[in-house]
């Protein structure tokens, strides 16, 4: 396994990080449909401009600030790209200049991209090479992680990132909405799985006033599960797909059952039916005009991955936005990551699609 993909070493979005379990490149059995770069292909000198279809004239130039020569988040970075390519292939609006950068240059790359007519940046991935950049930020630039809080606050610095927080949060309001008001938080310890029941309970508690019962599976009999779902109208599972179809069955059959896309598989556990999930159009919805507009990865990815290609089609049509724009506070995407709009402190936040688990599907 590549060491980029370790939880020790999350510093491209967490989300995928954390939750990949093979490598970057291909999975047997799935043809190519587009014609994205691969990622294990050479990466573009810096500021080597991907051409327009066409002679149509362009309005905006576009910085692609990415690690794209680093050991560590190279392959990463190749896939954002791609998805950049496969959004600017739909929406040739702009140039993009892709900009080889890592932590340690960042900054330099940022002030030369800047000076050569650059006017918005996509980019850093990592936290650390956003806390290097954000103090140079002049034109709009759009992070694709989170901004550490120790990074000075900018106008022109927005957020687009796969947090996990977000989906739990959604989660907490997706039950207050279909009625539930004791909701049980199933959790296995695991640094995802916490990271997803402390943002579910804090969200919880801020809409309802109350606190939601937490159990924590370590292995122990399902009698213990079974005594406190018995007293709950809904269970929110955060852990991983198999320990969730280990545990599912031990749930009483008419309690409701949520996740957020953690639990997502190309192929779900028949146990899994009828659990309510949230995840991106880009999977949920694939014939939906506003995905199905944008070229599949050339070269099949796992699903985890392929969110980072998601997050590259995403961020290239809200740069548009953010060079065109002079109230970014009304931007609204129809993503395939999600219903994208600007929240508090310049994040995008993502608003996801409801879906159920059926039998085999």
């Amino acid at each position: 396994m590549m060491t980029w993909l370790t939880a020790a070493h999350a510093q491209a979005p967490d989300y995928i990080i954390q939750l990949n379990a093979a490598p970057l490149n291909s999975v047997a059995g799935q043809s190519p449909r587009a014609q994205a770069q691969p990622a294990s292909a050479p990466v573009a000198p810096v500021a080597k401009p991907l051409a327009a279809p066409g002679k149509q004239a362009v309005r905006l130039k576009i910085g692609l600030l990415l690690p794209t020569e680093s050991k560590l988040l190279g392959e990463a970075a190749a896939v954002v790209r791609s998805g950049v390519e496969a959004a600017h292939d739909a929406e040739p609006q702009a140039d993009v200049v892709v900009i080889d950068a890592d932590e340690h240059n960042a900054a330099q790359r940022y002030r030369e991209a800047v000076a050569s007519g650059v006017n918005v940046v996509i980019g850093p991935l990592s936290r650390g090479g956003i806390a290097a950049v954000a103090p140079h930020v002049i034109v709009p630039t759009l992070a694709l992680n989170a901004v550490g809080r120790d990074v000075p606050t900018n106008p022109r610095l927005f957020t687009l990132a796969l947090n996990v927080e977000v989906e739990a949060r959604q989660i907490a309001r997706l039950m207050r909405d279909d009625g539930r008001s004791n909701p049980l938080i199933i959790a296995d310890g695991e640094v995802l799985s916490s990271r997803l029941k402390q943002a579910f309970a804090d969200e919880w508690r801020s809409q309802s006033g109350k606190d939601a019962p937490q159990i924590e599976d370590n292995g122990q009999s399902l009698s213990v599960l079974q005594q406190a779902a018995s007293q709950a109208d809904a269970v929110f599972l955060a852990v991983e797909p198999a320990e969730a179809a280990r545990l599912k069955p031990a749930l009483p059959p008419d309690l409701p059952v949520y996740a957020t896309s953690q639990i997502s598989t190309r192929s779900p556990d028949k146990q899994l039916a009828g659990v309510r999930f949230i995840d991106m159009p880009w999977f949920l919805m694939p014939q939906h005009p506003a995905v199905k507009r944008f070229a599949r990865p050339s070269t099949a990815l796992t699903l985890q991955t392929e969110r980072l290609y998601a997050l590259g089609i995403d961020a290239y049509r809200l740069a548009l936005l953010l060079g065109t724009t002079r109230n970014p506070a009304s931007i609204k995407l129809d993503g395939v990551t999600g219903d994208l709009k600007l929240g508090r402190d310049r994040v995008f936040d993502r608003q996801l699609p409801v879906s159920l688990i059926g039998e085999g599907e």
